[in-house]
């Protein structure tokens, strides 16, 4: 037990000596690789604090809705309330890369779907990266659902295009900026006849907040209403709903065990106390909620810096200058998110081998014209999800943890369905679990918490089937025994 141990850590030292050696090697090729290095490290650190923390967003729904225990839920939430404090302060020095995204009804069922996903999969997309990193089968199916799903979904064409309402049509073609070659799929004309006609919400921006002097309309507005109360709420809410009864429970214990000190039952100072504890019930999840949310506050600033230093806003103007403009979408430009955020990459990787194994990539408005198609290795996003898996994978080793478990039976089939609906849901909903829900909703952007309800939704009823569907099981199995 003692030598294996020791080999782990010697395995975690040499991943990390690994990727030491990766971004000299970037670096020494060209200083315009600091700003892909910059992603490699960010994607290391989340890595190594999610896998800490055991962060995942299907692991949160499903421990609250399967067994009442909060401890996940309420993490993610105080990452949330720390990543906004600091999100206003980037917004309020104009150091933040932060930017909103349409939203409608397409971002709630976007959100059920996804929601309905992660739980079939057992991890949601950064669940699922950092659980590979702990050797975990049906992670990696889950990611390549999520790959190949966006891919495909994204320019499907030929009798899709027929669902398509004429408005969409018609405000597609009245764009003539757009090179019509490039719309192709269904996809194409939902995206440039919809989602391009849809205004932006920033609360700081509205009229309601901009009105505030200095830097008061970011902490008030995008902090405090969008993402602070909200979370309090909510929290509040799952205490009442989930731990009220346990906790007035054991007081009435403590009563009866000892008459002479009575505690109170009731009141609001009681429940401060039960929120509290439940707060702090893990204090290894309640950390990991503060570094996260601060690292993710740290990584906006840190490229926001990148791109003051190399006078760009987008990588794919880098790229070009150093002669891989063929990497880029028609404008230049290629995916750079400027902070955390999950499948956009996935999908180029999955894009980027149907390319070479002859399929038309590149006549769509996903790839072709927002976010590029480039080589995996020049593909920032796509190390910064590297980043996660390997950053999972040292923390997991010096840990003792690491562990690998094929998929076998149902898992398979669970990990590459749930998989691919995540995907589905990522595109319309334009972002996961936290491009679409975490980043927004402390970002200011109310759109974060509607695709939030249609994921927490989904979550639900992907936690019912399950224990239906188990329940099924057993009874079967019990029949046949």
């Amino acid at each position: 037990m003692e030598d294996q141990k020791k080999k782990n850590i010697r395995k975690a030292y040499i991943i990390a000596g690994v990727f030491i050696l990766i971004t000299v090697l970037y670096a020494s090729a060209s200083a315009n690789y600091m700003y892909l290095n910059v992603y490699i490290w960010f994607g290391l650190a989340y890595g190594m604090m999610l896998q800490y923390g055991r962060f995942c967003f299907a692991s949160a729904s499903r421990d609250l809705f399967a067994a009442g225990v909060p401890r996940m839920a309420v993490g993610i939430l105080i990452a949330l309330i720390f990543f906004s404090l600091i999100q206003a302060l980037l917004m309020a020095t104009n150091m933040s890369t932060f930017h909103p995204a349409p939203a409608g009804i397409h971002t709630l069922i976007a959100g059920v779907i996804f929601g309905v996903g992660m739980v079939l999969a057992g991890g949601c997309a950064s669940g699922s990266l950092y659980k590979i990193g702990e050797g975990n089968g049906t992670s990696i199916l889950s990611i390549m659902g999520i790959s190949f799903g966006q891919a495909i979904f994204v320019t499907a064409g030929g009798p899709f295009n027929k669902l398509l309402p004429q408005s969409w049509i018609q405000s597609s073609m009245s764009k003539t900026w757009l090179p019509r070659e490039n719309v192709t799929s269904w996809f194409d004309t939902y995206m440039t006849g919809y989602i391009f006609d849809l205004d932006t919400v920033q609360l700081s921006h509205t009229k309601l907040f901009s009105v505030l002097p200095g830097a008061w309309k970011y902490f008030i507005g995008d902090a405090l209403v969008n993402a602070i109360i909200p979370a309090i709420l909510v929290v509040v809410v799952i205490y009442f709903a989930y731990m009220k009864k346990g906790f007035i429970k054991k007081r009435k214990k403590h009563n009866k065990k000892n008459p002479d000190a009575q505690i109170p039952l009731s009141g609001m100072g009681v429940h401060m106390t039960g929120i509290k504890d439940m707060v702090l019930a893990s204090k290894r999840t309640t950390l990991m909620g503060v570094l996260i949310g601060c690292t993710a506050g740290w990584h906006i600033f840190v490229m926001k810096g990148m791109q003051l230093k190399y006078n760009v806003t987008n990588f794919g103007q880098l790229l070009t200058q150093m002669g891989h403009g063929s990497d880029t979408g028609i404008f230049g430009n290629v995916f750079d998110p400027g902070y955390w955020y999950i499948t956009t990459q996935e999908a180029q990787f999955a894009g980027w081998i149907m390319e070479k194994i002859g399929i038309d990539m590149r006549h769509n408005v996903f790839f072709g014209v927002v976010n590029g198609l480039p080589e995996l290795w020049r593909n920032p996003a796509l190390w910064m999800s590297v980043g996660i898996i390997f950053g999972a994978m040292i923390l997991s080793l010096i840990s003792n943890e690491f562990k690998f478990k094929a998929p076998k039976g149902e898992l398979i089939v669970w990990g590459l369905v749930g998989g691919t609906l995540m995907g589905i849901g990522s595109r319309p909903g334009l972002g996961c679990n936290i491009g679409a829900f975490f980043i927004r909703a402390a970002g200011g952007d109310p759109g974060g918490w509607l695709f939030g309800l249609g994921m927490v939704t989904g979550a639900f009823f992907g936690v019912k089937f399950f224990n239906w569907w188990t329940e099924r099981k057993m009874a079967k199995e019990m029949a046949d025994f």
